[in-house]
């Protein structure tokens, strides 16, 4: 196992214990998005802006749980996470819908820190994105 996917396993788990906190695995000039997010203007460079990102978006939602269900290396550095969610809006108090609970998520690692974070509401997108194969 690579160094690189370790480090992603290792993020991922804190995810899945619903810990999102740390950032200390970014790159200080890390670029991030989420092309199919809630807010559009999501994403962007650094970490103050990442932590940031990271809060408005976990600020909608009670009981979010992230769930790894594959680890795919793509070359030395990228790796995506196809994973399963869950949430409930906060406001609404309704259940993410279930057609949108199967995400991914890119990470290209450099110098053991993550240089950028894509995050997929859908595994299609992605693999769209990607030119990967289900």
């Amino acid at each position: 196992m690579s160094e690189n996917l370790d480090l992603v396993r290792s993020i991922c788990a804190d995810w899945e214990s619903g810990d999102f906190s740390r950032i200390d695995w970014a790159d200080p000039d890390i670029e991030f998005a989420w092309p199919e997010g809630l807010d559009a203007s999501w994403g962007g460079h650094g970490r103050r802006a990442l932590a940031e990102g990271w809060g408005t978006t976990l600020a909608a939602f009670d009981d979010l749980t992230v769930t790894a269900e594959e680890y795919r290396e793509l070359d030395d550095e990228r790796i995506v996470v196809l994973h399963r969610f869950r949430a409930r809006g906060k406001m609404s108090g309704l259940p993410i819908d279930e057609g949108l609970t199967k995400g991914a998520v890119l990470f290209a690692v450099r110098q053991g820190r993550v240089s950028r974070l894509v995050v997929y509401l859908r595994r299609d997108s992605a693999f769209a994105d990607l030119s990967l194969e289900e």
